[in-house]
């Protein structure tokens, strides 16, 4: 994970990509046959999250099961094979291709879900409704 550099500073001391670094570490050292990761990519800078999507890459080829649970729907759909889509329920379950259809989307979104014309999505969960 590239964090060697780290060992003599406290935890607190670091900062939160450090810290997630840190914490995906401590996973990794126990040598999982599956990762369940939520939220990995919030909150980080693009270096974590690049270090974390190249782990993950890695890990796919050691055939670890990765499971993560995200809010970034463009990310999921362009990094990963599968996605699971849920709102208190399983909604949908495929590829990214399968999943990323406006029928599933507006059932996990509702009026929150805007698809762009390139394909991309956007859910603005700003306000709470009135």
């Amino acid at each position: 994970m590239g964090i060697a550099n780290l060992a003599a500073q406290s935890i607190g001391d670091l900062s939160g990509g450090q810290q997630q670094r840190v914490f995906l570490a401590r996973a990794l050292a126990q040598e999982p046959h599956i990762l369940l990761m939520d939220e990995p990519f919030t909150g980080v800078d693009l270096t974590t999250q690049d270090a974390t999507l190249h782990l993950l890459d890695d890990l796919h080829a050691a055939k670890v099961t990765a499971m993560i649970a995200t809010h970034d729907l463009n990310l999921a759909a362009d990094k990963f094979d599968l996605m699971l889509l849920l709102n208190h329920r399983l909604i949908a379950f495929g590829t990214p291709a399968e999943v990323m259809k406006q029928e599933f989307l507006s059932k996990a979104f509702g009026s929150h879900l805007t698809l762009l014309g390139d394909g991309s999505v956007v859910v603005d969960e700003c306000c709470p409704p009135e």
